[in-house]
C-alpha cells in the first residue's frame, strides 16, 4: 500500500505547491501596498505589512481546514480525497509555520508538533498529542474508515487552534529585528528538521515539495521590506541576492523530490547557508540591527554551522554564572583536584578523561565501595553546555546543579561542597584565584569561599568545552577537500533514510531541540543488556523522577559528536563498536528485535541500510571528532 501512497503524492504534491506558490508574491502584488521609496522605507511600516500578510495566511489556511478538509472528514470521503485536502492544509501552514513557530510555540505545536504526548514534569502530567502530524497517523500509511469519527475530532482541533491562532495573531507587535529573525530561524529549521522529514515521517515524499513550501512563504514577507529604485546600490544589490537565493533553495528542493536520494548536504552548503547569509546581509544593508537578546543560539548567527554561532551562557541560571576567563581557569583546576571529592582520592578527570573526549571508556566506572559500579555510563561533558538538561535522565537542568549532584553522589565522589568550601579556604594560592573569580564577593575583610562559587567556576569550565570544528564543520565553512565521498554519504544516510536526524538534530547532533534550543529530548529504545542479548536493560530512566508511564525507560539523546573516543556506548555501555550501535537502530531497536517495549518511541520497522549506507554512516561520525584545546 505504501508505495502506491508515495506515487499519489509524487504525482499530486507538486500540483497542490505549485498553486501555493503562486501566491508567493502577495505582500508585494495585490493583497498589500507597494512598498514605499528608499528614502521613506520606514521599516516599522514593513512589519505591519508582514503582520497583514501572515493574518491573511491564517485565514487561508482556517478557510481551507473549515469549509474543504472537515466536510470531506466529516462524510468518510476516499482516502485519496482526504490525503489531497490534507496535503493542501499542509502546505498552507508551512506559509505561516515560522511566525507562528516564533510567537506562539505552544500553539504551534498543537498545530503541527510530534504525533506524541507532551511531557510537564514539573507538574508530573503529559498532553495528549494534536496537530497535523496526528492527522497523518491517520491518514498513512492506510486511511480505515473506521477512525472517521476520530479523524473528524482531529481536524476540528485543528481548526480550533487555527482559530485561537488567528485571535492571538490580532494582537502580535513585530519589531524588524524580529521579522528577519523569523526568516533565518525559517531557514534554520528547514535545516535541522524539515529535510529530515521530522514532520513527513509516514509521507516522505512530501517532504520535499513542504521544504520548498517553507523556504516559498518567506519571499512575501521578505517582499515587504523592498527598497525602492532611489535606494542605495548595495541595498538593492543585498535585497536582491536574498530573494535569489530564496528561490534558488526553494528550486533545489522541488527539483530533487526523492526522499534517499536528494543530497542534504549540498543543499546545506550551496543554499541554505548562502540563504542565511544572504538574510543577514540584507537586513544589516537595511539598517535593521540584529537583537541583542540573551539565547542559545546568537541572534547574529548566519547559518548553524558557523564556528560562534551559539552562547553556552544561555543555560546558565543567571548572568551572575556567566563565564569569565578566571572562572575557567578556576573550574579547570577545581575539575582535575581531588579536594572536591570525600576522600581526596577521585577528581571529575578521573572519570571524564580530556584524552578520552571527557569520558573513561569503560561501560561503568567503579564505585568508591570496592568491587561496585555506577549506576550508568559516562557521558562526555564536550558540547554538555550547550543541552537543556544534564544526566541521561534529565534530571538536573544547569552544569550547576550537575556539580553539586555528582559530588554528594555516594557511589561517584562522595563528596561535600560546603566541606569542600572549608578545605580550599585553608589555600592561599585557591583564595587569591578565587577572589580574581569572584570579585566583590568577600564577606567583611576576610573572603569567604562558597559552595555556589565552586559550582560556579567548575560549570564555566564545561562551558568552555564547546567543540564544533570537526572536519564535517569545516567542509560546512568551505573546505570541502576535507570530507571524503563516503563522509558524504553518510551525511546524508544520517539524515535521510537512517533517520538519525530526526532525533540527533543538526548541528549539535543530540536531542536539544533547533532551531529554539531551549528542550531537551529523550527517547525510549529498548536498549539491551548486551548486544544480541534479548534482554531489556532494567534501568527505568526518566521514570525514576517522573513515573508517567511513556517516561519508562527514556532516556536523553546525547550528542554523536566524538564518538570516535566514547566508546562504548549507550547509557548502560552495553554497545563497544559503533557497527553495534547502527545494526541496533537498523533492526528497529528492542522492538524491531523481539523485546516487549510497549512505549518504545523509535520506530520499530527495520531501516533496511545496506552494507555500504551502514559504513559511511560509521564514515560520517568519525568525522564529526574535535577534541581541540581539551588535553
Amino acid at each position: 500500500m505504501l508505495p502506491a501512497v508515495l506515487t499519489a503524492l509524487r504525482t499530486c504534491a507538486p500540483l497542490l505547491l505549485a498553486a501555493l506558490l503562486a501566491l508567493a508574491g502577495a505582500c508585494s502584488r495585490t493583497d498589500a501596498p507597494a512598498p514605499p521609496p528608499a528614502a521613506d522605507t520606514a521599516p516599522h511600516r514593513a512589519a505591519r505589512r508582514v503582520h497583514r500578510h501572515v493574518g491573511r495566511e491564517l485565514a487561508r489556511l482556517q478557510r481551507h481546514v473549515q469549509h474543504q478538509l472537515l466536510p470531506l472528514a466529516r462524510r468518510g470521503a476516499s482516502p485519496d480525497s482526504l490525503r489531497r485536502s490534507f496535503r493542501v492544509a499542509r502546505l498552507l501552514y508551512k506559509r505561516v509555520e515560522p511566525f507562528t513557530e516564533y510567537y506562539m510555540p505552544g500553539t504551534a505545536r498543537l498545530l503541527n508538533g510530534p504525533p506524541v504526548g507532551e511531557v510537564e514534569v514539573t507538574e508530573n502530567k503529559d498532553f495528549e498529542p494534536g496537530g497535523l502530524q496526528v492527522l497523518e497517523t491517520l491518514l498513512y500509511p492506510t486511511y480505515d474508515a473506521a477512525n472517521r469519527a476520530e479523524l473528524e475530532r482531529e481536524v476540528r482541533a485543528v481548526q480550533r487552534e487555527i482559530s485561537n491562532a488567528r485571535t492571538r495573531w490580532q494582537v502580535q507587535e513585530l519589531t524588524d529585528a524580529h521579522v528577519f529573525d523569523v526568516l533565518r530561524l525559517q531557514v534554520f529549521r528547514v535545516v535541522a528538521l524539515g529535510i529530515t522529514g521530522f514532520d513527513t515521517p509516514l509521507s516522505p515524499a512530501a517532504t520535499f515539495p513542504e521544504t520548498a513550501a517553507a523556504l516559498a512563504a518567506l519571499r512575501p514577507a521578505l517582499a515587504c521590506y523592498a527598497p525602492g529604485p532611489a535606494a542605495p546600490a548595495a541595498v538593492r544589490q543585498a535585497y536582491a541576492a536574498a530573494q535569489r537565493q530564496l528561490a534558488q533553495a526553494g528550486q533545489y528542493a522541488r527539483r530533487h523530490p526523492d526522499f534517499n536520494g536528494f543530497d542534504r548536504l549540498a543543499f546545506i552548503k550551496d543554499y541554505a547557508n548562502p540563504l542565511g547569509r544572504a538574510l543577514l546581509a540584507c537586513q544589516q544593508q537595511l539598517g535593521i540591527r540584529p537583537f541583542e537578546e540573551v539565547r542559545a543560539l546568537r541572534p547574529d548567527a548566519a547559518t548553524l554551522f558557523d564556528s560562534a554561532a551559539f552562547n553556552p551562557d544561555f543555560y546558565a541560571p543567571t548572568t551572575r554564572h556567566y563565564r569569565t576567563e578566571a572562572r575557567v581557569a578556576l573550574g579547570r583546576q577545581l575539575f582535575h583536584d581531588a579536594v572536591l571529592s570525600g576522600s581526596r582520592g577521585r577528581s571529575c578527570a578521573s572519570c571524564h578523561q580530556p584524552d578520552k573526549a571527557f569520558t573513561d571508556g569503560l561501560a561503568k566506572n567503579a564505585t568508591l565501595t570496592p568491587g561496585g559500579l555506577v549506576h550508568r555510563n559516562t557521558p562526555t561533558i564536550l558540547n554538555a553546555a550547550l543541552q537543556a538538561g544534564q544526566f541521561y535522565d534529565l534530571r538536573s537542568g544547569t552544569l550547576e546543579n550537575q556539580a553539586a549532584d555528582v559530588v554528594g553522589n555516594p557511589d561517584e565522589m562522595h563528596g561535600s561542597l560546603e566541606t569542600a568550601a572549608r578545605r580550599l579556604q585553608r589555600r592561599a594560592a585557591y583564595v587569591r584565584q578565587f577572589r580574581r573569580a569572584f570579585p566583590g564577593s568577600e564577606v567583611g575583610a576576610e573572603p569567604t569561599i562558597t559552595p555556589v562559587q565552586i559550582q560556579t567556576a567548575l560549570a564555566a569550565y564545561e562551558r568552555s568545552l564547546v567543540r564544533l570544528n570537526s572536519r564535517f564543520d569545516e567542509h560546512l565553512r568551505g573546505r570541502r577537500a576535507v570530507l571524503s565521498r563516503e563522509e558524504v554519504r553518510g551525511f546524508n544516510v544520517f539524515m535521510g533514510a537512517g533517520k538519525c536526524g530526526t532525533c540527533h538534530f543538526a548541528p549539535l547532533f543530540n536531542g536539544t531541540v533547533p532551531p529554539g534550543f531551549t528542550e531537551a529530548e529523550s527517547e525510549v529504545l529498548g536498549v539491551e543488556t548486551a548486544p544480541g542479548a534479548r534482554r531489556l536493560d532494567a534501568d527505568q530512566g526518566r521514570f525514576a523522577q517522573v513515573p508517567l508511564p511513556q517516561l519508562r525507560r527514556s532516556f536523553k539523546i546525547p550528542t554523536v559528536r566524538n564518538v570516535a573516543l566514547t566508546a562504548p556506548y549507550m547509557h548502560n555501555g552495553a554497545y563497544r563498536t559503533l557497527e553495534q550501535v547502527i545494526a541496533f537502530y537498523n533492526e528497529g531497536g528492542g522492538q524491531g528485535r523481539g523485546l516487549h517495549v510497549p512505549n518504545q518511541t523509535l520506530p520499530p520497522d527495520p531501516l533496511r541500510l545496506s552494507a555500504a549506507d551502514q559504513r559511511a554512516l560509521k564514515a560520517f561520525l568519525l568525522a564529526l571528532t574535535d577534541t581541540a584545546g581539551t588535553r
